[in-house]
């Protein structure tokens, strides 16, 4: 069901303790820039989505195990969690923080960390059932993740790859020594065509979106990326900050946004529970296009350089998490995240175009109609998860 907080006519505003407050009528008018009471209805504006009171919902955390699997991987390392006071400074928040995925188990990106967790997963169940070839869908850095665990756990690797994806990245999944095969069609039609192939004998399917009948492989992805948040709560502790009041994550089908839920809606003693803030690109809206419906919507998809995250639709497994525990949503344009980009690089962070999605997101948000929505307090602690480096995405320039 869509947020009880956002309806056609009115916006209600959470009480501390969860339950709803009193219908508010307010606009979200991109054209001002700002709040004004009056009849057009929030969900009519094309690019936001605000739930004020998600943050009160909760869920079971996630199981144990991935964290103490990763820290065995020989490589392990938790990545930087990167301050930017400039930037908090220039956002009007207290403190800023980028968690710098471009060096993840020695690839440019934060899949490493639920390729890995699953697939040894997956093993552990086919245990002496002889070599398998791992297929799955991508549009750049799930797939090279699952071709590299592939090869180092001494498997084979099948990957379909989605049209936009750069041919160098292409070159990079089939330099781990995987079959590639090109699908002359968005990100949603690869999948498909990686879930026909994995029908065959002898081979297993790891794909990160989950669909009714396929949840468990989804699962386990997103559970392994428990890791990034466990290492992110200790770094801003290290760090003397405060928990975080809101976390900005990137969305292509949902999964990392869908373990940003498990990991800050779990029940916390004594904690104050953070907005969660998705930002996709224009092009490709599915998580906002289903949160603003209520309902899980597939969208047409675009060009664009956030090729990471040029989805169709969201996964299943994380819409339940998407829907009830996402405080607002945000789509921007190329431009806006070749200017994070470059902004996250001046500042020591080698940010791709999906990794600089988060601060494009966070800046529409706070310099538009969504800030009264977010709650957000001067001295806020603010995370951006930077989730890959500029080498995942080859001759992308943000100049």
């Amino acid at each position: 069901m869509p947020c009880p907080e956002v309806t056609p006519l009115s916006v209600r505003r959470a009480r501390p303790d969860g339950s709803a407050g009193s219908p508010q009528r307010r606009v979200l008018d991109p054209r001002a820039g700002r709040s004004q009471a009056g009849g057009m209805s929030p969900l009519s504006v094309p690019h936001w989505y605000v739930c004020p009171s998600a943050r009160f919902w909760n869920c079971p955390p996630a199981p144990d195990g991935a964290r103490a699997f990763h820290a065995s991987l020989p490589g392990y390392a938790p990545t930087p969690l990167t301050e930017l006071p400039a930037l908090a400074r220039g956002l009007g928040v207290g403190r800023l923080f980028a968690k710098d995925e471009s060096a993840r188990l020695g690839l440019p990106a934060f899949k490493a960390l639920g390729a890995t967790w699953a697939v040894h997963r997956l093993l552990e169940e086919h245990a002496g059932g002889g070599p398998v070839t791992l297929v799955t869908a991508t549009d750049g850095n799930h797939g090279r993740a699952v071709a590299r665990t592939a090869r180092l756990r001494g498997q084979r690797a099948h990957v379909f790859v989605s049209r936009g994806v750069h041919p160098a990245a292409v070159a990079a999944v089939a330099g781990e020594g995987a079959r590639v095969t090109t699908v002359d069609g968005p990100y949603d039609e690869a999948v498909r065509a990686a879930r026909a192939a994995a029908g065959a004998p002898g081979t297993l399917l790891v794909q990160d979106s989950g669909q009714p009948g396929y949840e468990r492989v989804p699962g386990w992805i997103v559970e392994g990326y428990a890791t990034l948040f466990a290492e992110t709560d200790e770094q801003l502790a290290r760090a003397g900050a405060a928990p975080p009041d809101l976390v900005a994550v990137p969305a292509g089908v949902g999964s990392l946004a869908q373990a940003a839920v498990v990991h800050y809606r779990s029940p916390r003693e004594g904690r104050r529970p953070p907005v969660l803030l998705t930002a996709e690109p224009e092009a490709a809206p599915c998580v906002l296009t289903s949160l603003r419906h209520g309902e899980p919507r597939t969208v047409p998809t675009g060009e664009t350089a956030m090729a990471g995250l040029n989805c169709g639709t969201p996964s299943l497994l994380a819409w339940p998490y998407l829907r009830d525990g996402i405080d607002a949503a945000v789509a921007v344009d190329d431009a806006a995240g070749a200017a994070a980009a470059r902004d996250l690089a001046a500042h020591g962070v080698p940010a791709g175009p999906c990794g600089a999605a988060p601060l494009a997101g966070l800046r529409a948000a706070l310099g538009a109609a969504a800030r009264p929505g977010l709650d957000l307090a001067p001295d806020a602690t603010v995370v951006l998860l930077s989730t890959e480096g500029a080498e995942a995405n080859p001759g992308y320039s943000p100049a």
